[in-house]
């Protein structure tokens, strides 16, 4: 039975997102959802899920004080495991973020995580709630979802990529702002899919069942 760890370091409440795991894993079959703070569990795991709620910064500070949490990952990451992140856990793949200065990434996909700055004055940052999703390229963990179907935000930063390739869908907001990035076993939702309804469960179940 295969093991899907979400990581717990303190920058979000996972109660929402461990439930919408556990209740797709369980339609799907597709094995047992642990939260952790654990090494040891997510170097066990078959998938690793890192959420991330708050700014960029304070997040990858929070992750790197628990001692080997990070190095674990990256070690499954590096092993070929399917990882998701979520939110800041999606922009913290990048090369760099520059939210309250600048702040090293993990360096998994290049780019940087920058201010959005939509072309339309009267559209407020944050960018906040429902927005139809573009998708950029095919990918398995959009089965089922197409161009239009909506997902929910709560954000100010977005992850310009490098290689246009690594966006994989985008949203407007008066100037395309990145919804989701991903290569090779990597993938990441700036959006997130436990609030996002239809959308969001079923990225979430193709997530599950991924075989990159």
């Amino acid at each position: 039975m295969t093991l899907t760890v979400l990581v717990d370091y303190d920058s979000g409440n996972l109660h929402s997102a461990q439930k919408a795991f556990e209740r797709m894993a369980h339609e799907a079959g597709s094995g047992t959802i642990v939260v952790t703070s654990e090494p040891d569990v997510v170097a066990r795991a078959d998938r690793i899920v890192l959420p991330g709620d708050g700014a960029f910064a304070s997040c990858h500070a929070a992750l790197h004080r628990y001692t080997g949490l990070f190095d674990a990952i990256s070690e499954g990451v590096q092993a070929g495991k399917p990882f998701m992140g979520i939110c800041i856990g999606m922009q913290m793949l990048a090369t760099r973020g520059l939210e309250f200065g600048e702040t090293a990434g993990f360096g998994w996909i290049p780019g940087e995580v920058v201010k959005i700055t939509p072309d339309n004055p009267d559209l407020k940052v944050p960018h906040m709630g429902w927005n139809d999703l573009v998708i950029d390229h095919p990918h398995p963990v959009f089965d089922g979802v197409e161009t239009g179907d909506h997902a929910y935000f709560v954000h100010s930063y977005h992850f310009k990529v490098s290689n246009p390739a690594h966006r994989l869908a985008h949203v407007d907001y008066a100037a395309p702002v990145t919804a989701i990035v991903g290569r090779d076993n990597i993938i990441g939702t700036q959006f997130h899919p436990e609030k996002s309804q239809a959308t969001g469960l079923r990225i979430i179940a193709n997530f599950l069942g991924w075989k990159p």
